[in-house]
């Protein structure tokens, strides 16, 4: 398969996240008030963007599906906001969806350090985006996000090529048309944010774009995968006491139970709300419970129509 270098960026004029916005040309001399306002309000434009980007999105997360059902995992590649906004949403799908941590997983230009600082020249080096797939052992079934505001990031297009020559699905996200980020990866998501209030800040609005997308994205597969129920998060991880009074509320609001039987429930499961709710709400052992969500893949819908077996 050839891929195009990753050493032939756009020219920096032709990118519309490095423009300087015409609406705020005398920023500097703002009163607070419209300070604030001119940045709140910009970030409209973010919502805009990602909207007209909903089939582009609609489209990648019916292509990775049937990679993460074979056991694929969702990995997630960027330099500086980009790659930190990837980390974040792949930390929480932990916690919100009980997703493996193995199977979801962060690579930023420069390593663990370019979390908490900027590592010069780190974005540069597409030999290290090569390297870190590689490192990886991305394969067939995972799914890669590729994101980079300018859409031109030397360690992203590294990374892409050799996760398409390695045969993972490749999603790029960018904020500028035709940026190579989203024409070399097989699916392109184009969130089209134009300039910001500070020129070429794309921590701004561009960054609340691919932060949008990257829940909409996530949260959407998760729903494919059984991890909700009608629009509760049933396959929420208790790991603190703010989750644990969670678990309980949601298996209330899906049983109807009160919460005495919610917990005692959930206390013989481990805290599993999907087990608990079948169990209560099929009057059945949590083992004929677990039985139900096994043969149902994980659903708790079809779990509850599959007949237990009572003893």
């Amino acid at each position: 398969m050839t891929v195009p270098s990753a050493t032939s960026p756009l020219p920096t004029l032709a990118l519309n996240t490095e423009a300087p916005s015409q609406h705020h040309l005398k920023l500097d001399e703002y009163a607070v008030d419209d300070l604030v306002n001119a940045f709140v309000d910009d970030q409209f434009n973010a919502v805009q963007a990602v909207r007209a980007a909903s089939g582009q999105i609609a489209a990648a997360v019916s292509a990775a599906l049937p990679r993460l059902e074979a056991g694929g995992r969702l990995v997630y590649v960027g330099a500086g906001t980009s790659g930190r906004l990837g980390l974040l949403d792949s930390v929480e799908l932990y916690p919100t969806f009980s997703w493996p941590p193995d199977r979801a997983i962060a690579l930023l230009a420069g390593g663990r350090e370019a979390i908490y600082r900027a590592v010069e020249g780190a974005e540069d080096r597409a030999e290290q985006g090569v390297a870190d797939i590689a490192s990886a052992q991305v394969g067939i079934h995972d799914v890669v996000l590729l994101i980079a505001a300018s859409g031109t990031t030397p360690y992203v297009r590294g990374a892409i090529g050799e996760a398409r020559r390695r045969g993972a699905l490749t999603i790029g996200i960018a904020n500028n048309p035709h940026a190579p980020v989203t024409t070399e990866a097989e699916i392109g998501i184009i969130l089209d944010t134009g300039a910001e209030v500070i020129s070429g800040s794309t921590r701004l609005k561009a960054g609340t774009a691919q932060k949008i997308t990257l829940n909409t994205f996530s949260s959407a597969l998760m729903v494919r995968l059984n991890k909700v129920y009608g629009n509760l998060m049933v396959d929420v991880k208790p790991t603190n006491a703010k989750l644990i009074k969670r678990a309980i509320n949601l298996t209330m609001l899906a049983t109807g139970a009160d919460e005495i039987t919610a917990r005692t429930t959930l206390a013989s499961c481990q805290f599993r709300v999907k087990v608990a709710i079948v169990a209560v709400k099929k009057k059945c052992s949590v083992a004929e419970s677990e039985r139900c969500l096994q043969v149902a893949n994980g659903s708790v819908r079809l779990a509850l129509a599959e007949p237990a077996n009572h003893r």
